[in-house]
């Protein structure tokens, strides 16, 4: 995560009038673009990432080994040993942390996963957000 954020940092990211969406398998036509951050912040802890989370969503590190089979509901546990993969803390409905994953909507809940409050997965161990 800390790469992509020096990168957006560095060289800036294209919005969409600069690089519109065409839904097909290509090599990046752009290289940076206008919209830029001047760094980024780590969040330490299950209540720091709570309260960051009220701003908008966050870049976090999590344990997904076991994340292939899920379909819904709530993870309560994950056999947690090192945090191998990046997603986005997007939210928390009924106490429970919503994660964005990228492995397209016909993965989990239309995309998404709960993971049960604390720190499930390792997900209050490794959380990024960009500053303006």
């Amino acid at each position: 995560m800390s790469n992509s954020f020096k990168y957006v940092k560095a060289k800036g990211i294209a919005t969409e009038d600069e690089y519109p969406y065409t839904a097909r398998v290509q090599k990046c036509q752009k290289d940076g673009g206008s919209f830029k951050i001047s760094g980024s912040t780590d969040i330490k802890g299950c209540d720091n990432l709570a309260n960051a989370l009220q701003k908008g969503p966050i870049s976090i590190a999590v344990d997904a080994m076991s994340w292939q089979q899920y379909n819904s509901g709530v993870v309560s546990s994950c056999k947690y040993t090192s945090l191998n993969f990046a997603a986005l803390l997007v939210g928390i409905q009924n106490g429970n942390w919503v994660i964005k994953n990228d492995w397209g909507v016909n993965w989990g809940e239309s995309g998404y996963i709960r993971l049960t409050s604390g720190n499930t997965c390792g997900i209050c161990d490794m959380a990024t957000i960009p500053i303006k």
